[in-house]
């Protein structure tokens, strides 16, 4: 099947790495996300992955902590589900490579753009650990950063729900999915698809999300393959 996307970035939650127990690793779903992109990268689908640290922590966790702190906690836990996806996907026999924002050579690469193309053109997935490098700014707008610094054709925003809505679906029953929505609409709606600094770049980029569940990590490959599955959010 023809795939729609050369270049794709990834954003998984933390959250969807830890299945149904909500905190830590689930070692199925390290598998299974690892199969399914495993038959992506076999397509010749270029693909980089940013991972969250939600599964283990989250900055607003550490309320009465400085947030500065805080948040370079959140960046290790993004390091540890960072490698652990790489794990995952060279047992199942991707060639991987995870690149940090802070420098931790024993560990992992540090980000460098030429050097992250360059694996993607030789078909290794590279996975962006550490956020930005920076405090006060979120794994979402890594995404929209390293996205566009990698000249993705889109993100691919993996989450436990599956698309867009109106309002919350696990408190509004009746909440309303949207196909499609506009940057401004999400901004003007204050709907939490990413926060407003990932989402006001990803407008300026002109960079399009699909917003999908990963409860099916097969939905990653139907994304690929151009199947119409959550939500698309474009610039007008």
């Amino acid at each position: 099947m023809q795939k729609k996307y050369k270049r794709v970035l990834i954003k998984l939650s933390g959250e969807a790495l830890a299945g149904e127990s909500g905190f830590g690793l689930d070692e199925k779903t390290l598998d299974s996300i690892a199969k399914t992109l495993k038959e992506c990268v076999d397509m010749g689908v270029e693909i980089a992955v940013v991972v969250g640290g939600g599964n283990f922590w989250r900055g607003r966790t550490g309320e009465n902590m400085e947030r500065t702190r805080a948040d370079h906690m959140g960046m290790l836990a993004t390091v540890i589900n960072s490698l652990a996806l790489c794990d995952a996907f060279e047992r199942n026999g991707i060639n991987t490579r995870v690149q940090t924002a802070i420098e931790m050579k024993q560990i992992a690469e540090t980000y460098v753009r030429g050097r992250a193309v360059r694996h993607l053109e030789k078909g290794r997935v590279v996975i962006f650990g550490c956020g930005t490098g920076n405090p006060f700014f979120s794994t979402d707008t890594t995404a929209a950063l390293r996205a566009a610094e990698i000249d993705a054709d889109a993100i691919l925003l993996a989450k436990k729900v599956d698309g867009v809505y109106d309002s919350d679906p696990a408190k509004n029953p009746n909440a309303v999915k949207f196909d499609k929505i506009t940057y401004i609409d999400v901004l003007n709606k204050g709907l939490g698809v990413m926060d407003t600094t990932a989402t006001s770049l990803c407008m300026d980029n002109k960079m399009p999300i699909r917003v999908f569940g990963l409860s099916e990590p097969e939905n990653i490959k139907r994304v690929l393959l151009g199947e119409e599955i959550g939500t698309l959010v474009y610039a007008q």
